[in-house]
């Protein structure tokens, strides 16, 4: 499975970088690892309620424009461990309006369903960008989006007691419905899918098929190019044409002014 997630930190990437690579502050906004620790051998261990797997940086990459990237392959062969395996990438975009931070890895699941791990890696990245942009530590973050949880739950049990039906389903919706506070962390808030823009042209995805179909499309582009063009015996056949139609026309003239004289000289 896929998943693709995007926010926009407005903070430098200095900034960024460092709090997304640096494993301690790293397991504090990102609400998928409890606990993250190096190992001699390079590798990574991360365990997440007593469910540990390891990870790997394949690569960091720095282009000119500013841009940077950072590939991790990770795994678990703990049975109860939501994931597999799994590949994939950080990227670091600067923009005038700050920092497109996103992820896109592949992984095998065991556990977890798509829609959970997609919920879990927005709700984080949307908790790290509350960090660096306001100073709302990713501790008082998880504490306001609990007491923001337990509000909502109340109203709807308070209604559920003391009215209808009707109005006590009108608040459950309502209450499921109703965006989160500025300061308090939601998923809905960063993007699910790669911006259309950014798709690369067909011709760049196949340009085989390309080829193919403009070498297709060149024989019948000739073979009309041979059609429009003018025949050499179009004109002597137009001359001829012509003599053959007035032909017809001369003689019945000729023949329609003798017709006089014929009679006139015939005796009455």
């Amino acid at each position: 499975m896929r998943i693709y997630v995007e926010t926009l930190i407005s903070a430098d990437i200095d900034q960024v970088w460092r709090t997304t690579q640096d494993l301690p502050l790293h397991q504090r906004w990102d609400l998928r690892f409890g606990h993250i620790t190096a190992l001699p051998s390079g590798h990574m261990r991360y365990s997440t309620l007593g469910i540990s797997g390891t990870a790997v940086a394949t690569g960091d990459r720095d282009a000119p424009d500013g841009t940077r990237t950072s590939a991790l392959r990770f795994g678990s062969t703990h049975p109860l461990s939501p994931i597999r395996s799994g590949s994939g990438y950080w990227r670091y975009l600067p923009t005038p309006a700050g920092i497109r931070f996103l992820t896109l890895y592949d992984y095998r699941p065991r556990l977890l369903p798509r829609r959970l791990m997609w919920w879990a890696t927005a709700w984080s990245f949307d908790r790290l960008r509350l960090w660096l942009e306001t100073g709302l530590t990713p501790e008082r973050a998880l504490r306001r989006a609990l007491a923001e949880v337990a509000v909502r739950v109340a109203a709807v049990v308070a209604a559920g007691l003391a009215l209808p039906l009707w109005a006590a389903l009108t608040v459950a919706v309502l209450a499921l419905l109703w965006p989160p506070l500025p300061g308090t962390p939601a998923a809905r808030r960063c993007l699910r899918h790669r911006p259309i823009t950014e798709h690369r042209p067909i011709t760049e995805h196949r340009p085989v098929a390309e080829q193919r179909r403009t070498s297709a499309h060149r024989p019948v582009a000739q073979h009309r190019s041979r059609l429009e063009a003018p025949c050499p015996r179009s004109s002597s056949a137009h001359s001829a044409l012509a003599s053959t139609a007035s032909t017809p026309s001369s003689s019945a003239a000729s023949a329609s002014d003798s017709t006089p004289e014929k009679r006139a000289s015939a005796p009455a």
